[in-house]
């Protein structure tokens, strides 16, 4: 049965992210300055088998190998951008998969890309909670240790939310914070996903959705996603 109220505290949780070791500079003068700060956020709900969860996350690290990525990366006013990978399922069911990373440059974008590449299904299926996965990106972009002035959560979905706050609500929360919320339709499950995510889950300066006919779909849909998030900064 759908929970119709959850408490945001319990379910933010306290997440402890720091510079070191995590990719991330630390300067006297404070946390560096980037151009984004992005959660990728994947489904791992009971409807995603161990085919389509590879297929996203080796459709996402193919992304970060992209020349017109990384372009698109460099050309940014400070040159570099912030990324974090979440897993995601249920209400309780959130997983950094890969800390924060500065991506400045193709060797950065390799790196991460490698450890996107090798990040194991962390996350235990369970239903559908985007609610749930937003207000943890949240916490993570609150908690990130750079300064920027756009912050993206990126969810990709084939399911709609069943468990956890009313979507909506949670969008809201979110997009108050100054953070946009963007979309991947993975239209295996729902024909109308697109239109239910345009409806209930994106917001903020240039929200969109993005769609993917199939999980085989995903690489090419993720990654038009992520120049759209990226272009916006240059020129």
């Amino acid at each position: 049965m759908r929970r119709l109220r959850m408490r945001f505290g319990a379910l933010l949780g306290v997440v402890a992210l720091f510079a070191a070791g995590l990719g991330l500079s630390a300067s006297a003068q404070g946390p560096e300055r980037v151009d984004l700060a992005i959660v990728l956020a994947l489904d791992c709900s009971y409807s995603v088998d161990a085919r389509e969860y590879d297929l996203q996350r080796k459709g996402l690290a193919k992304a970060f190998l992209d020349e017109a990525v990384v372009a698109a990366i460099e050309s940014g006013p400070t040159g570099r951008i912030a990324v974090t990978v979440v897993q995601w399922s249920a209400d309780d069911i959130q997983q950094v998969a890969v800390p924060w990373r500065i991506v400045d440059g193709p060797v950065a974008a390799a790196d991460l890309a490698s450890r996107i590449a090798g990040a194991p299904r962390m996350a235990a299926a369970g239903s559908t909670s985007i609610s749930a996965a937003l207000i943890y990106s949240a916490k993570l972009l609150a908690q990130a240790p750079v300064e920027t002035n756009r912050q993206v959560i990126d969810v990709a979905t084939d399911g709609i939310n069943n468990l956890g706050p009313w979507l909506r609500d949670a969008r809201d929360v979110v997009i108050a914070r100054g953070i946009t919320i963007n979309g991947l339709a993975i239209k295996t499950e729902v024909s109308y996903l697109h239109h239910y995510l345009r409806n209930r889950m994106i917001g903020g300066p240039g929200a969109f959705v993005e769609i993917a006919k199939d999980y085989e779909d995903f690489a090419r849909a993720i990654h038009i996603k992520l120049l759209r998030e990226i272009r916006p900064m240059i020129g």
